[in-house]
Formats: structure tokens, C-alpha cells, sequence
């Protein structure tokens, strides 16, 4: 990452304001480990078990599945990823130039509380990791006390690192990506030697209808991402080639979810109960070999934290943007908070983690996609950002629009969240559309939601794009392969 007079400290103290040109000297390539740290869940391996308990479905679509879907959601965040070399700035700070500055308080409201979330189940995850490791190597046993005890080191472990800043996370996730290796070369030579592969691959072969299904659900957790997309992007300088941002997140993402998700798939042949485990981690504890299953946990445990740091430092963004006139590190911390709260929660009331974790993704999707469809759109048509626009929260900016909204923007956001609701099913909510047609016995609700608020505010009249005034050397630059 960039050594700027900003990022070379050990703080990051940058905030939502746009990255001056001369500090943007990232590289493409540095994408690469963000997404694979983004992605080394143990929670790939249940949703992998779910291809076969729940969908079954055999090797060879799941194989189908595990790598369809990252090409599909993390293809969006690489697409959305884009703007960020473009404006420099985080995600949710340059949709104020899509929505208005008033108007981009709703979506911005939403994802911000989708992230509470998205945090939580990860913060739990990863206090079942420790609290496992702590039982198989020490024999002691998890009880309410300690399970706080552990969810409060993993908050307090991920505000750390996300509080430092971009530097400290772009760090974690290089190292993260080589134990990920380690580990995967371990497990995978263990299940080759344990693995009844006849069982594996004499399986039957489920519907087509259950593979889109489950595209949909591996792809929901990339799709979380992609508001977040901007935030890893926007140190990188304006040639940096969009074809190369778009092939590195896919690469980083999907060379942790094609195997992860295969392995759980394989594993789940010999245990099902893999695929509704309530506490999924220790139930991996139990069924794989001490001397795997340990260093399996620490990679979890490191894992679920660096994802939960990833989350917390665009959630900083997220809530500078709403209005919190804080440092973005003590931003960063409203969400440990609230990830600390639910968390316990979770662990202490929740008689089901994986059934809540799939209804939680179900709607995460169609939240984040109806801002992905609006956004998305406007991408098409806005090649630049106005950094003295978006920072202007006032009557002055040039994206005050009407009132502070852009009415098509925020209609077609409203429009496409309420369409994509009505076609979703989950254990929390069912649509009125969510049966009898395909995009709802698919699975598809969030695709849907793309696909209507981009569709709708591409038709809808819309202020005129702002473009900044920018120097003739910068604007003839070409875009290059900078990696």
C-alpha cells in the first residue's frame, strides 16, 4: 500500500475526504491478499456442507457452484472497486454524488446496520474458534463468563486492527494468505488419505434450480462487499487498469471459496450434521484429527478476525458519512460496540447459529444490492468525482440536487428494495412473490434488486454529472496495466 505522509504511520488518520493524487501509488496487486483475508471463513465450509445436506447436490455441481459464485459477486465488487481509483475516496462517500448528500443517509443507513450484523456473525465465529482451541489443547470448557470473555478479545482484537488503518490491514491479510496456503495443502492431504471418495462422487445429482439457489448463497457473503469495494481501491492512482482490478478481486476470492467450499462439500458426505451445527467450529474441532484441527482453528480464528476488521473499517466510513463527526479510528469503534452487544446475544440466546447466519445473508443480499443497482448504473455515465462536492455536506454542494436528494436515485433505490424483498425467503421474512416463480424459488431476490434499481434510475431523468476541474495532462492519461 501507499507510503504517504497519511498511511506511513502506524495510524491511518484519512478519513472520507478524497486521497490527493500524488499520495494515490498503491498497486493492483496489493487487492490480492485483501480478498483472500476477506474470505478465509470457517463459515465456507457449513455453506459447502449445505450444497449437499440441504440442496443435494453432488461433487460436480457443487464444483459448478463454488466457482460460479465468486466470478459473480466478486466481479461486482472488483466492477465497483473501479470507482474507487476513480474518486479516491470510500464507497459510501462517493455515493453521496449518486444519491444526494441527504439522500444517501438511507442506503447509507441501512447498510451501516447490515454491517452490526455481518460483524456479529463474525465475532461470534471467532470466539467459538478460541473458545475450541482453548477446550482441545488446555481442557477448559466454555461456560457463559467465557464466552464473553473470548468475544471481548476478538472485538478489542479487530478495533485494533482496523482502528490502525489501511496499512495494518493490507499487512494482516499478506500474512493471512500465506497460512491460508499452509493450511489448505494440510486438510486438503487429509481428506485425500480419509475421504471414502466413492461415497463422494456416487452421489446423485440434485436440480438445477437448488445450483442457482446455491450460487445465491455463496454469493451473498461477496456481495456484502461491494459497497466496501471503493475503500481498498481508492489509493490506487487513476491509470490503474480496471481490467486488473476486476481480475485480481475475483483471483483473491475465489482461490479461497473453490476450495473451502469443496472441502466442506467433501466433509459433509461422512458428517452431515456439518451442515446445522449450532456452534459449526467446535463441531469441526470434534470430527477432524488434533493435529489438524488446532492449526485449522488459529487459521478461523485469524481469519474471522481479519474479515471483521475489513468490515469495521468501512464501517468507520460508513459512519462519518451519516454524520459522525469523530476521528475515523473512534468511528471504527461504534461498531465494536454494537458487534459486542449482539454478539453476546447470539452466543448466549441463539439455538440455531446456522440458521440465523443464512436468514441474516438472505436479507444482507437485497439491502446491498438495491444501492449496487443504483451506483452501478451511475458508473456508466460518471468517469469523475468531485472531492470538494462530496466533502461540502451544505446547500452549496453540487450535490445537494433537490432538497439534498437525487429523486431517481432514491426512488429507484426504494423501488428495487422493496421488489427484491418481495421475492426473498428467509427463517426471518417471506415475500409476498417468493413461490411460484423462478426468481423466488431460485433464490434470485437480490439479483432482482440489481437489476430493478439499475434499470430504474437509468430511465429516470437525473441531475446533470458534475465533472470536476481537472488539469488536460490528467484527463488525457490513459488507463494502464499497473499492477
Amino acid at each position: 500500500m501507499s507510503k504517504t505522509a497519511e498511511t506511513e504511520g502506524a495510524l491511518e488518520t484519512r478519513g472520507i475526504e478524497q486521497v490527493p493524487d500524488q499520495e494515490r501509488t498503491a498497486r493492483t496487486r496489493e487487492l490480492f491478499p485483501t480478498w483472500v483475508g476477506a474470505n478465509i471463513s470457517v463459515l465456507l465450509l457449513t455453506m459447502g456442507a449445505s450444497l449437499v445436506v440441504a440442496y443435494q447436490l453432488n461433487f460436480w455441481q457443487a464444483l459448478v457452484v463454488a466457482g460460479a459464485a465468486p466470478v459473480v459477486s466478486y466481479g461486482l465488487v472488483g466492477l465497483i472497486g473501479i470507482a474507487g481509483k476513480r474518486g479516491g475516496a470510500p464507497g459510501m462517500a462517493l455515493s453521496r454524488a449518486v444519491f444526494g448528500q441527504r439522500g444517501n443517509l438511507l442506503p447509507g443507513s441501512l447498510i451501516w446496520v447490515a454491517r452490526w450484523g455481518w460483524e456479529t456473525i463474525n465475532a461470534v465465529t471467532g470466539a467459538y474458534a478460541l473458545l475450541t482451541v482453548l477446550d482441545i489443547v488446555f481442557g477448559i470448557r466454555a461456560n457463559s463468563v467465557l464466552d464473553m470473555v473470548t468475544l471481548l478479545a476478538f472485538v478489542v482484537g479487530t478495533f485494533v486492527i482496523s482502528g490502525l488503518g489501511i496499512n495494518a490491514v493490507q499487512k494482516c491479510n499478506k500474512y493471512a494468505a500465506y497460512l491460508f496456503g499452509v493450511f489448505s495443502v494440510l486438510v486438503l492431504g487429509y481428506l485425500v488419505v480419509d475421504t471414502d471418495w466413492s461415497a463422494v462422487f456416487d452421489r446423485s445429482a440434485g436440480s438445477v434450480a437448488a445450483m442457482i439457489t446455491g450460487v445465491g448463497l455463496i454469493a451473498a457473503g461477496g456481495v456484502s462487499w461491494i459497497p466496501s469495494a471503493p475503500d481498498f481501491t481508492r489509493y490506487l492512482p487513476r491509470t490503474a487498469s480496471s481490467k486488473g482490478i476486476v481480475g485480481v478481486t475475483i483471483g483473491g476470492a475465489g482461490i479461497v471459496v473453490l476450495p473451502m467450499v469443496l472441502m466442506g462439500m467433501v466433509m459433509a458426505v461422512s458428517t452431515p450434521d456439518l451442515a446445522s451445527a449450532a456452534d459449526p467450529v467446535s463441531f469441526l474441532g470434534e470430527i477432524l484429527p488434533t493435529w489438524i484441527a488446532v492449526p485449522y482453528l488459529l487459521i478461523a480464528l485469524i481469519g474471522m478476525l481479519l474479515i471483521n476488521s475489513m468490515s469495521m473499517y468501512s464501517a468507520g466510513f460508513t459512519a462519518q458519512t451519516l454524520g459522525f463527526k469523530v476521528p475515523r479510528h473512534w468511528a471504527v469503534s461504534v461498531n465494536a460496540v454494537i458487534s459486542l452487544v449482539f454478539g453476546g446475544v447470539l452466543m448466549l440466546v441463539a439455538t440455531s447459529f446456522m440458521g440465523s447466519f443464512i436468514a441474516f445473508l438472505s436479507l444482507l443480499a437485497v439491502a446491498f444490492s438495491a444501492w449496487v443497482g443504483v451506483f452501478g448504473a451511475d458508473m456508466l455515465r460518471r468517469k469523475e468525482y468531485d472531492g470538494e462536492a462530496l466533502a461540502d455536506t451544505g446547500r452549496t454542494s453540487a450535490y445537494w440536487y433537490r432538497g439534498g436528494f437525487s429523486p431517481a436515485a432514491v426512488a429507484a433505490w426504494a423501488v428495487g428494495l422493496a421488489a427484491g424483498l418481495m421475492f426473498t425467503t428467509s427463517d426471518w421474512f417471506t415475500g409476498p412473490l417468493a413461490a411460484n416463480n423462478v426468481i423466488g424459488e431460485y433464490g434470485l431476490g437480490w439479483v432482482a434488486t440489481v437489476v430493478i434499481s439499475g434499470l430504474l434510475y437509468a430511465v429516470l431523468p437525473k441531475p446533470a454529472v458534475v465533472v470536476p476541474a481537472v488539469s488536460a495532462e490528467r484527463v488525457e492519461q490513459p488507463e494502464t496495466a499497473t499492477v
